[in-house]
């Protein structure tokens, strides 16, 4: 009877661990399967295409080009390869400058006449480009279009612009995310590091049982609050302070988001750390107090060097929490997708891009697999720390 039950239990916790890895390989799959979607890609908005007249030498533009044509910043066709003549922009409302009311009476009810007016005005204006519904071609147009270069995985890394719902092209750089996402992240783990370790060391050598059995639940039940408190605190407390300060323009920025996930990830590093800590035996305390070492001498050179693969997990956890977080980091940050050039200025991380603009997002659509991009972005960052750290932690158990 008691083999039967234990084979039970242990086809239990077999089966909860298959289960459990499989939904985990399942969901990065789904992940990667949808933000791998939007390479290959035409940024143009699905239904909408950009056409020159039949004469433009330009045969194909880029993104960033497009945008700067459509936004003023090109003015000229000779900036993007083309002859040396001014730029005419032309939008579907911009049909109403070439033409009278009574000339497009009925357009709306005959969308093959309104196909010919625009094909009529790209084939009369030789510096004309047109951001125009595919619908509104006739079959055989005199108009050329042209071909955008395809979403790829260098302009996405290296972009310095992220906008995924402009028209006519979207733009997904994600390089000020990265660096805003990186930047608030390890300096929230070079503000945590040193104070949760202080305090863990002060918990479990240096305080009395009965502080120690006072701040313990206190600091794990920091942990609990949530993340959306945190960022109540940050933006009633810390941004004005800040602001004042440093005599900044906003509060919002990259420090203040910092500061926030220190706070945050303090519970973590204190309660990982001291019970790796703790855990020293206590001959090896002993042995090393009995050859004449002061107690702080023990602490620095045997006990922290024992506890460094739990120390290790704790810079783990807390890099994680402070990568991951995201309602915090969006209420305090500024929200700027800007490349970071000082602490002390807005920023956006990819955590709080996904959750501000998620919702918004069409199922399916570009922006919705960019955003799933970002999602993969994340993991692989994640992962990258964890080995990283996970390596020199093993290394320095091989040199003891």
């Amino acid at each position: 009877m008691k083999k039967i039950f234990e084979r039970i239990v242990e086809g239990f916790l077999f089966l909860s661990s298959t289960v459990t890895t499989i939904t985990v390989l399942l969901i990065i799959l789904f992940l990667f399967r949808e933000g791998t979607g939007l390479f290959g890609k035409s940024p143009t908005e699905e239904g909408f295409t950009v056409a020159v007249n039949k004469n433009n030498p330009v045969s194909e533009l880029n993104a960033e080009q497009v945008k700067n044509i459509f936004d003023a910043n090109i003015e000229n066709w000779k900036q993007v390869g083309g002859k040396n003549d001014s730029i005419l922009v032309f939008r579907m409302d911009d049909i109403f400058k070439f033409y009278t009311e009574e000339e497009l009476a009925g357009v709306d009810t005959n969308m093959t006449l309104l196909a010919s007016k625009i094909d009529e005005v790209i084939q009369k204006n030789p510096n004309i480009i047109a951001f125009i519904s595919s619908k509104n071609l006739p079959a055989n147009p005199s108009s050329k279009i042209i071909t955008i270069a395809k979403i790829n995985l260098s302009d996405f890394f290296r972009g310095e612009e992220w906008f995924p719902t402009s028209q006519p092209v979207a733009e997904f750089g994600i390089y000020p995310l990265i660096m805003g996402t990186l930047w608030v992240s390890f300096l929230a783990i070079l503000i945590a590091l040193p104070f949760g370790l202080a305090m863990a060391i002060y918990m479990a050598e240096i305080a009395a049982p009965g502080v120690r059995n006072i701040l313990k639940p206190l600091i794990e039940l920091l942990s609990g609050i949530p993340s959306v408190v945190y960022g109540f605190f940050g933006l009633i407390v810390i941004v004005p302070l800040l602001q004042k300060t440093f005599d900044l323009p906003v509060g919002e920025t990259g420090l203040a988001g910092s500061i926030v996930l220190a706070i945050m990830a303090l519970p973590t590093i204190i309660t990982v750390a001291e019970d790796s800590i703790r855990n020293t035996p206590v001959s090896v305390k002993e042995a090393s107090l009995a050859l004449g070492a002061s107690h702080w001498q023990t602490i620095w050179r045997i006990m922290i060097p024992y506890a460094s693969s739990g120390i290790t997990a704790a810079v783990i956890l807390g890099i994680g929490r402070a990568i991951g977080e995201t309602m915090a980091v969006l209420m305090v940050t500024g929200n700027a997708a800007v490349i970071p050039h000082t602490i002390l200025q807005p920023m956006r991380t990819i955590p709080a891009t996904i959750a501000a603009e998620l919702g918004e997002s069409a199922k399916g659509g570009m922006h919705y697999q960019a955003l799933f991009a970002l999602g993969c972005i994340l993991f692989i960052i994640t992962l990258v720390v964890n080995l990283t750290v996970e390596m020199i932690s093993k290394k320095r158990k091989q040199n003891r």
